[in-house]
């Protein structure tokens, strides 16, 4: 007997396409939207309308933030290859790590460790705060006085009936880091919104898929706008304009 390979995503036949159960071009196209698609890929369910709202609106608060490292690279990638846009794309997606779009896992998985412990939010904050010196989801290089996508992610949550024990945790987080080392970090919105997906439901070893999908919508209009009006030489100009050679000894 041949061997079989198992998929609950998607077939297609020599006059048929399947998706999540459905028939794509008569089920799916024109009726879901892509972020419900998105989300249903991954869930195996269909958002709720409230879930749908809330995974829309991370998506949308991930999809960019100016010229970052990422999108550095992506320009520059397309500088040096500008017939290869899949190269411009990978370069950026492969730059969202630690620092830049992986932080929504980071703050995801930070914040489940604390959910293990079953005691009140505010102790667990506390102990989480003295136990790790650098806290996934505060702080932001820009947005020192807070970041103006984390209280339209909460009164999101709040409204469409998704604020769950991942947000509120990490609320309490901010609280108690302030009052244990007087310094007032605000939430960013890697943060609430790694925060926000794992309240939806999601594990966090995949969390930081999504930021990438919707950092690749970014990518591409900053790809499209490279090609329309490139900066990209004029980076490497001024860099090597202003390398300094120091001796290795």
């Amino acid at each position: 007997m041949p061997e079989t390979y198992r998929t609950s995503i998607g077939v297609s036949t020599l006059d048929s396409i399947r998706l999540l159960g459905k028939d794509l071009p008569h089920e799916l196209m024109g009726e879901v939207s892509f972020s419900d698609l998105a989300f249903w890929l991954v869930a195996l369910r269909r958002p709720t309308q409230g879930e749908s709202r809330m995974f829309g609106a991370v998506l949308v608060a991930l999809a960019d933030h100016g010229l970052t490292p990422t999108v550095l690279a992506a320009r520059l990638t397309l500088t040096s290859a500008p017939e290869s846009i899949q190269g411009a794309m990978a370069a950026g997606i492969l730059g969202g790590g630690s620092r830049f779009l992986g932080v929504v896992e980071d703050a995801a998985r930070f914040l489940a460790e604390g959910l293990r412990a079953d005691e009140p939010h505010a102790e667990v904050a506390r102990a989480l705060v003295q136990r790790h010196p650098r806290i996934p989801g505060l702080g932001h290089p820009v947005h020192k006085d807070g970041d103006p996508r984390t209280p339209v992610i909460y009164a999101l949550a709040e409204e469409t009936g998704t604020l769950g024990p991942h947000l509120r945790l990490l609320r309490a987080v901010a609280a108690a880091h302030s009052e244990l080392t007087g310094r007032k970090l605000p939430i960013n919105g890697a943060g609430s919104c790694g925060a926000a997906l794992a309240d939806l439901g999601f594990d966090p070893g995949i969390i930081r898929g999504f930021a990438l999908v919707a950092r690749a919508a970014g990518l591409l209009g900053q790809i499209a706008e490279e090609i329309r009006d490139p900066i990209g030489l004029r980076l490497y100009d001024a860099v090597d304009r202003h390398a300094q050679y120091v001796d290795p000894r």
